[in-house]
């Protein structure tokens, strides 16, 4: 019984330096990864493109001509040039298209429905009023 309550907490604290050691594996890697041109997202959430790597900091390209630098550890992840492209410039071409077919349909669809909603104003027609058997609650 002592063998495992002394057993236990050393599994924990094995388990937990194992996790930070892949976590740190993982940063090194992605790291390494980093060249200029690749794009890149910040801690902070900042999209940009690597203009050139030093020691310990990156020069990141936030907007044509504005080149800031940034710790390596700041950054968060490399992503491919497809991706970063789809976020800055919003997205493809190929999305467009669909979007106004869809903005089409959508315009006949709230067409119609303005249509059934004035023939039904027209055939039916409510009275607020009080009828004179209404009496208010009593309290």
């Amino acid at each position: 019984m002592q063998l495992i309550i002394l057993l236990l907490p050393i599994a924990a604290i094995f388990l937990m330096f194992r996790s930070q050691k892949k976590r740190q594996a993982q940063a090194q890697q992605m790291q390494s990864a980093m060249e200029p041109g690749s794009a890149v997202r910040t801690i902070g959430g900042m999209y940009a493109q690597v203009k050139s790597i030093n020691d310990s900091t990156v020069e990141l390209e936030i907007a044509p001509g504005v080149v800031a630098h940034f710790a390596k550890s700041a950054i968060a992840a490399v992503i491919d040039s497809q991706e970063y492209d789809e976020i800055i410039n919003g997205r493809p071409e190929e999305d467009e298209s669909v979007e106004l077919a869809d903005a089409e349909s959508i315009e006949e669809i709230d067409s119609i429905e303005a249509d059934s909603v004035e023939d039904a104003r027209e055939q039916e027609s409510i009275s607020l009023a009080k009828a004179d058997g209404d009496k208010p609650a009593a309290k």
